[in-house]
């Protein structure tokens, strides 16, 4: 795919296989060092056979071979790396076939850290069209291809989890009395029966992935980066079935890498964030991009003393002192999210602490039950997604109003936060209880991030980014940012676009909800005084969207820019986010605007009561899973 984009046309592409493997856990142990602004360290990728292969494999030998051509056609021509120290030491001519050394005693070229960047090895390595010359060589290997940018790659091995002392009670399940008694097999099926865990067995699932993180290597892997992607091959291995489900790949990222940002806080003091790149995190770890790979994560983050790390996470992490000078931050996930949604801001954050009429607030409404929602809140039903502890089946969640929450911000905004932002917090999360019911996430953190920020807002798995720019604007523009990005843990993370091009599911949801929750958390004002606040809004964006209609390309409003192809995928599930690189695009609000006109105009039309009840049996059905825009309309009003 890489050579068939047209960069003039700014897509992005999304280059992981998904179709033949698909990641379901990852565990990072990393290290921040801000002196030299690179986070380095080591992830763990664990994953399942992708379902395409399962579907097709049992048709004929051809699956495998389709596959690796499509590969070769998506590739440009990039440097391969092997898994050695020091190039002139090996000769793998004979074992590494499309990824052999040309045996031309190259000098080492790596610098001080054994970092091989793509132009340092270019010397004396086959390029990727050799690799995939499959004509010449008779090379018939599976490639596995993970969404990968501005890293340095330094190894990738296969991990023995055969190891890991006490796992042999995921061998004796009745479904392994069948299984190859081969090492490799038994390693694959180890990782099968840990990724299928049932729910309720979640902490001993997270224990073993953390043990099997720490075994040792059985093997380095062959790899090659490329402009987009890191393509990781075992030889003589030809189906993604075979191909080591437990991998480990040391690595560390790039000053100018796009997926994070360095920079100091409004206090002088430096910091690092994910800010909401348009690459969004392969920048940070190498992963699958596509949002069907919905995987869960482990992460341990370690930084100097005085830094708080913050993250996408279920716990509210408390540091650990390694060594002197050293903290440890533990965080994990247990919701299958994609990728994308990973959120991490590292800084000398300070924790802006609830006044005490805060926490009355909070008390009284954290098991208050709004009587539209009890019509539904004990209608039980299967959830649709995949397996996971699912705040929607648990009783004592579903009766939470308000969770959790803190609030970080630089020391020198700490009073304005207090005074504009902190006893709006608990008013929103109940506002949006109120509407669609269970809070999906069990915690949120709320971020007042650097200057730099391009955005007012970015809602994250339990935690919010926000602008220092709401904080002046009072009550007002503090509440409404705030709701919109709660809306977002409904509307972008628990229910999610399946084709990433289609992201007025997520920003004019949360653009037409916003209102909603702002008005019920503004319980002072009438109903009147509500209605022309909303009036007063809807005019406003209605002048801005005309005027971006008027200034922007015409290919940039649409709504479905693939039309009738949304949602499909390649062969191996590569696919490409149609503008998604498009510089403008960032800025503009057309889809926000659109989205949110489209449904004000269905709210209206049923009347807003009917529709907000369809919304919140909707997100009882869908929540956990991705969806497209026709299934959105079918699920609401059918």
């Amino acid at each position: 795919m890489e050579t068939q984009l047209d960069p003039m046309k700014d897509d992005l592409p999304l280059m992981a296989n998904t179709s033949y493997m698909l990641v379901k856990h990852y565990i990072l142990d990393l290290d921040v060092d801000f002196k030299s602004k690179v986070i380095e360290g080591v992830i763990v990728l664990f994953f399942e056979t992708g379902s395409r292969y399962r579907k097709t494999s049992s048709t004929g030998k051809d699956d495998c071979q389709s596959q690796f051509d499509e590969t070769c056609k998506m590739r440009a021509s990039e440097p391969c790396h092997i898994p050695v120290t020091n190039v002139s030491a090996c000769s793998f001519k004979t074992e590494c076939n499309d990824f052999a050394v040309c045996g031309k005693g190259e000098e080492d070229t790596s610098d001080k850290n054994g970092n091989y960047s793509n132009e340092e090895q270019a010397s004396g390595i086959s390029s990727s069209k050799d690799c995939c010359d499959i004509e010449n060589h008779g090379n018939k290997d599976f490639l596995l291809v993970l969404d990968c940018c501005d890293l340095s790659v330094l190894k990738v091995e296969e991990v023995d989890v055969a190891a890991v002392s006490g796992i042999e009670k995921f061998t004796r399940s009745p479904k392994l009395t069948d299984v190859s008694k081969e090492l490799e097999n038994l390693r694959n099926q180890i990782i099968h029966e840990l990724v299928t865990l049932p729910a309720d067995r979640w902490k001993e699932q997270l224990y073993y992935f953390t043990r099997c993180s720490q075994a040792p290597g059985c093997g380095e892997l062959l790899f090659t980066t490329g402009t987009w992607s890191l393509e990781i091959k075992k030889s003589g291995i030809q189906s993604p079935t075979d191909f080591p489900h437990a991998i480990r790949i040391w690595y560390k990222t790039k000053p100018e890498g796009r997926s994070v940002t360095w920079t100091t806080d409004q206090s002088g003091r430096p910091c690092v964030y994910t800010m909401g790149s348009p690459i969004n995190n392969r920048a940070l770890f190498p992963c699958q991009e596509p949002p069907v790979a919905l995987s869960t994560w482990q992460a341990s983050v370690r930084t100097a003393a005085g830094f708080v790390v913050l993250m996408s996470g279920e716990n509210s992490a408390e540091p650990v002192q390694l060594q002197e000078g050293i903290l440890s931050w533990y965080y994990y996930v247990t919701m299958p999210m994609p990728a994308s949604t990973f959120t991490i801001a590292v800084g000398c954050w300070q924790e802006v602490k609830k006044q005490s009429f805060t926490a009355a607030i909070q008390t009284n409404t954290d098991f208050s039950l709004p009587s539209s929602q009890a019509s539904f809140r004990w209608h039980e039903e299967i959830c649709g997604h995949v397996e996971y502890p699912c705040r929607f089946q648990n009783p004592a969640a579903r009766l939470q109003a308000v969770i959790p929450y803190r609030v970080f911000a630089p020391w020198c905004l700490m009073e304005h936060c207090k005074k504009h932002l902190l006893h709006l917090i608990p008013q929103c999360l109940s506002a949006a209880y109120t509407t669609l019911g269970t809070h999906p996430f069990s915690r949120l953190d709320v971020l007042i991030v650097p200057s730099n920020f391009s955005s007012l807002g970015m809602a994250s798995p339990h935690i919010i980014f926000l602008s220092q720019s709401v904080l002046p604007g009072g009550s007002h523009l503090c509440g409404t940012r705030l709701c919109h990005e709660i809306a977002h843990a409904w509307f972008g993370l628990a229910i999610g676009a399946r084709d990433w091009t289609e992201e007025w599911i997520s920003e004019g949801f949360a653009t037409f909800l916003e209102d909603i929750f702002w008005a019920r958390a503004q319980q002072q004002l009438s109903h009147d005084e509500v209605k022309g606040q909303q009036e007063l809004k809807a005019l406003l964006r209605w002048r801005r969207l005309r005027d971006e209609v008027q200034n922007s390309e015409e290919e940039l409003q649409v709504l479905r820019p693939k039309k009738e192809s949304t949602g499909e995928l390649s062969e191996s599930g590569a696919s490409v986010v149609k503008h998604g690189l498009k510089a403008e695009k960032i800025f503009m609000q057309v889809h926000y605007l659109k989205g949110y006109f489209l449904l004000r105009s269905l709210a209206r039309t049923i009347g807003e009561a009917s529709y907000l009840a369809s919304l919140r049996k909707f997100v009882h059905k869908f929540h956990g899973q991705l969806v497209l825009s026709q299934v959105l309309f079918l699920g609401l009003f059918l």
